[in-house]
């Protein structure tokens, strides 16, 4: 969200339950001009959460992750002098933009400064984005020294984002509200590669989706009669759900996880809930997890008895499920999706 928006009664009031994490923006969301602006607001609203968890108004536990994204190497360099300790504690960490092989030493050496100086851990959020990664000439040595580059500061790495409206605005496209960002080709070019460098089973980071750009308004009673439908097999046969935008959402939810990205950048608090629900872990995909990590080889029948489990090459994909199981939870079955969108 805009670094300017006043969200801060919102989160006092604890009106937001399903937001968990939250990144206030000095970059693409607001004008220069108003850049002054928007640092003043946003150390307002963490002198005043600062305020409310130390007279008790609020636990520090109800509190969304708050991330803040930072314009440029020069701006986060000025702002992070302004933040006081008190203020850093309510942070959690930083999004980096436009994160490149030539800036990224700058990023961490001024986070990993303001980490010392204030006694505090913050994370960082590096975007993969721009026109060295989305050119192909260029790619493959730009992922290289990306790589490379981010290695000695792995720790402070909480996740990696990807800039899938940044790409596609360099090949002046954008995906309609029935397409998914893996329809442009180009864009699903880079995004691949970015999986291929930093999701496979030595790099160990976590990847988070691009944003969905569409929100429309929807009612509870108009999915509330479909709890018991496979959402899975509708979204990908194209079967009217809620409405194109958030069946848009769901179906391209979808794609992101079976490629490897777990969550997704959004914009909208109306896709909240989609998303989240969207991360949990079906009770049949656990079990199978559990038992791939509790047999020492080989192939063995799953639990189901609907496929099979191949011990070594399906390993490292179990233990990716654990984890978004201890984030997200494990539910029944797909319908049970929907379930927690209702709430």
């Amino acid at each position: 969200m805009p670094g300017t928006k006043q969200i801060v009664d919102k989160i006092l009031n604890n009106e937001l339950l399903d937001l968990t994490s939250m990144v206030m923006c000095f970059e693409d969301s607001i004008q220069e001009s108003i850049l002054p602006q928007a640092e003043q607001n946003v150390l307002n609203h963490l002198n005043t959460i600062a305020d409310a968890i130390e007279t008790g108004q609020i636990d520090y536990n109800a509190i969304p992750l708050i991330f803040l994204r930072v314009r440029n190497t020069s701006q986060f360099e000025s702002f992070s002098k302004k933040l006081s300790k008190r203020q850093a504690k309510v942070l959690s960490g930083f999004v980096f933009p436009k994160f490149y092989s030539n800036n990224l030493n700058c990023y961490f050496m001024t986070l990993s400064e303001l980490n010392l100086r204030l006694g505090v851990f913050l994370y960082a959020m590096p975007i993969l984005e721009g026109r060295d990664i989305a050119y192909r000439e260029t790619r493959q040595e730009e992922l290289d020294k990306l790589r490379v580059g981010i290695e000695p500061y792995k720790d402070l790495i909480l996740n990696i984002r990807v800039g899938g409206t940044d790409f596609s605005s360099i090949f002046g496209v954008r995906r309609g509200i029935n397409s998914s960002i893996y329809d442009i080709l180009p864009v699903r070019d880079c995004l691949s590669d970015i999986l291929n460098y930093f999701n496979r089973d030595s790099a160990d980071y976590t990847i988070s989706a691009p944003v969905w750009e569409y929100f429309l308004a929807y009612k509870k009673e108009d999915i509330a009669h479909l709890l018991e439908e496979n959402i899975h097999h509708s979204l990908l046969k194209r079967n009217e759900i809620i409405n194109d935008a958030i069946d848009g959402l769901l179906r391209e939810v979808i794609i992101d996880k079976t490629n490897g990205f777990v969550g997704k950048t959004i914009i909208h608090p109306s896709h909240l809930k989609f998303v989240n629900a969207m991360q949990a872990v079906t009770s049949e995909e656990y079990e199978d997890a559990i038992q791939i990590l509790d047999t020492a080889g080989g192939v063995i029948k799953s639990p189901k008895s609907n496929k099979m489990n191949e011990i070594n090459p399906h390993k490292i994909w179990a233990e990716k499920v654990l984890n978004r199981a201890k984030a997200y939870g494990v539910v029944e079955n797909e319908a049970c999706y929907l379930k927690l969108i209702l709430g």
